[in-house]
């Protein structure tokens, strides 16, 4: 079944590809892409016509000065180039808009300039520097799907590469004001489609505005039957007229009828939100929801980081599926975010080091599948390559073990639980230690939610979000979401004097990051089902092992040394990470798993049997968990994904993506197979 706008689902993801940068000439300080022979910006004034087409056409001065709502103004835009339109509307939002105020700025590209030539292209606006600068700091590689920037405290864009259709329909989020912009209509007709403006429209919030700098009927004509009403204004220059307009009521969003249950819950208040658990996932969420205004109680049995979160170092690093799958598409994405997270979090590098992570390929199948994903991923090398027996050691400053390996060289390693503590120093940020026992929901009260501590004191909230790893399920509401705890011990080998440990993370069986002051980290052991964190003799010889493994020299010359290598000695620590099923996050609302049980049941029966109501969820109650051995990677990206969806703002992966991280899709599974859920 079909709809207005022509969707009923999902459209699958595009390639998971590197995108081509555009062939640019320069004239007089201007890029001119030789593809569609045209310029990125008027020859006359480039800052003019933008302000004059998008930011006074859509009338930005004063809908900003005007704008008090707590969820953000949403800018949305085809053909981002230089970047010059999002920049010029930051200027206006930061020159009109109240203090309190936030901008969401969403823009599709399909061939991203590379860094040097935006830096080039921007610099001719001196009074645009601060914000040119925020943007080619943090500007990602051009890899097709959602890279996040958080430009400013209140301004984040969200870059969608690849074609502008297919990302509007990929889009999870609502649009207040489009700039209808890329190349003209006759050079580059591929983009000016009927499909483009039924996305637009489908993707808008209702009044919605727009403006474009051109008057081709093609574009008249789709904005009409897209919904859209247009009308001709004076255009900029020599270009006499324009076109700006509106939608009244934007056709509804009808691409999860397929699969109901993951329709998310509406945005609810969110001026305070409680997050139970003070390890990686929790304080990112509560950094997130801080970073947005939101007053935060983080709570905690025990001091921050006091879980599998507290680990001297940890790998940021991911290992992908050779053959393309959403799970991978979600790490990869987390993994280049997590690196602008760290950059903005710690830019001195006192918490982390972007040292780069080396793969190895230890014995034939896992050579196999190093070599079936790079035929499979057409990545650029900055963010992953393949690396021969002749290379490993240039890379990881010592020799290594095994024929071949991945490099990644923006992964690298981080200080967990000083990271922990950093992010919870936000200045609206509460920590409270206490065991949260019991969640109450507080119907017709001005708070959402009250958590009852072990010690009876009592809190309460608007937003209540669950991030306490292995413990996440243990309360009524989330008892039904599947969670393995997972035992890990790291060990700790203080390095004799002229040994030096790795330059790069090494990795295989276990990891071994470079040396933090003067000791060796290895790891980590991986017991499932166990909750001890007591030292154990077996996990420090099973970490020795895999160092032997993948740095043999080394081991050697630590024994040569004279290391503390005896498991009976070692120094190291044991914590609990949690796992899901499928190894993928939970990061969404907590689904009501009764509801779901009784209004999907026919699943059963019928695994493709439609049906018309929305998933049920408990209200305002959000969880982040099963983050397992690859947190640094994916925690801070599903804690953008909970707050974005609980402040009411476009997400920062595809829809698809997003319900891949649903925590309820195992309740789903469950039903269909006519299994036990937890």
């Amino acid at each position: 079944m079909t709809h207005a706008n022509g969707e009923s689902r999902f459209s699958p993801l595009p390639a998971l590809e590197a995108l081509p940068a555009p062939t640019l000439g320069w004239e007089n300080g201007a890029p001119h892409s030789h593809a569609f022979d045209d310029v990125y910006f008027s020859r006359q004034d480039g800052r003019a016509e933008t302000e004059h087409v998008f930011i006074h056409a859509n009338r930005l001065p004063e809908r900003f000065a005007a704008w008090r709502e707590p969820r953000p103004f949403v800018i949305g835009e085809t053909g981002f180039g230089t970047g010059l339109n999002m920049l010029c509307a930051w200027a206006c939002f930061a020159h009109h808009a109240p203090p309190e105020a936030r901008l969401h700025l969403v823009s599709t590209e399909k061939y991203p300039l590379n860094g040097e030539s935006l830096a080039r292209a921007l610099s001719a606006w001196p009074d645009l520097a601060a914000e040119a600068e925020s943007l080619c700091r943090q500007w990602p590689e051009a890899v097709s799907g959602v890279h996040r920037l958080q430009l400013g405290d209140r301004v984040i864009l969200d870059l969608h590469f690849g074609d502008a259709c297919e990302r509007l329909a990929l889009l999870d989020g609502r649009v207040d004001a489009w700039f209808l912009d890329g190349f003209a209509p006759a050079q580059n007709p591929e983009m000016w489609h009927p499909a483009l403006f039924a996305a637009m429209a489908a993707r808008s919030r209702p009044n919605a505005t727009f403006a474009t700098f051109t008057c081709a009927g093609v574009v008249k004509r789709g904005l009409a039957a897209a919904g859209f009403h247009w009308q001709k204004v004076p255009g900029f220059g020599r270009k006499r007229e324009m076109l700006a307009g509106h939608i009244d009521a934007p056709p509804d969003d009808t691409r999860r009828q397929a699969t109901p249950w993951f329709t998310p819950p509406a945005a609810g208040p969110a001026k305070s939100a409680i997050v139970i658990g003070a390890g990686i996932a929790g304080a990112c969420v509560a950094e997130a929801l801080a970073r947005r205004g939101v007053a935060v109680t983080v709570v905690d049995k025990n001091a921050p980081a006091a879980g599998g979160s507290g680990n001297r170092q940890g790998a940021l690093y991911v290992k992908l599926a050779a053959d393309t799958n959403l799970q991978s598409r979600f790490y990869l994405a987390g993994l280049m975010y997590s690196r602008r997270f760290m950059e903005n979090v710690d830019p001195g590098g006192t918490l982390w080091q972007p040292s780069g992570v080396l793969q190895l390929a230890l014995g034939e199948k896992e050579a196999a599948r190093q070599q079936r994903f790079a035929m499979h991923h057409p990545l650029p090398a900055a963010l992953v390559g393949q690396r021969k027996q002749s290379d490993l050691r240039g890379e990881a400053g010592l020799d290594v073990a095994g024929e071949q390996g991945l490099l990644y060289p923006q992964a690298g390693w981080v200080r967990p639980a000083a990271l922990c503590k950093r992010l919870l120093e936000h200045p609206t940020i509460t920590l409270i230690q206490g065991e949260a026992e019991r969640l109450e929901r507080l119907e017709n009260s001005e708070n959402g939610w009250q958590v009852i501590l072990a010690d009876g004191r009592t809190l309460a909230a608007d937003q209540l979000v669950i991030a306490s790893a292995h413990r996440a399920n243990r309360f009524a509401q989330t008892r039904e979401l599947a969670l393995q705890p997972v035992r890990g011990q790291i060990s700790e080998i203080p390095l004799p004097a002229g040994v030096a440990g790795p330059e790069r993370v090494v990795c295989a069986g276990g990891y071994a990051p470079p040396a933090l002051n003067g000791v060796l980290t290895v790891g980590a052991s991986f017991v499932p089902r166990d909750t001890d964190t007591a030292l154990r003799e077996a996990d420090h010889a099973h970490n020795l092992t895999e160092l032997e493994k993948m740095l043999p020299a080394l081991y050697r010359r630590l024994k040569a040394a004279g290391a503390e290598l005896d498991p009976a000695q070692m120094q190291g620590r044991a914590g609990v990470r949690a796992a899901s099923p499928d190894k993928t996050p939970y990061a969404g609302p907590v689904p009501d798993a009764a509801a779901w049980a009784a209004d999907y049941a026919a699943l059963n029966k019928d695994a493709t049997r439609t049906f018309d109501t929305p998933g049920r969820h408990h209200p305002g109650l959000w969880i982040s968990a099963a983050h397992g051995s690859r947190g640094l990677s994916s925690a801070p990206l599903c804690a953008e994904v909970i707050a974005s969806r609980l402040c009411d703002e476009p997400l920062p992966v595809e829809g698809p993506l997003a319900d891949h991280l649903h925590p309820g899709r195992r309740l789903i599974r469950a039903l269909i197979r006519g299994e036990e859920s937890g």
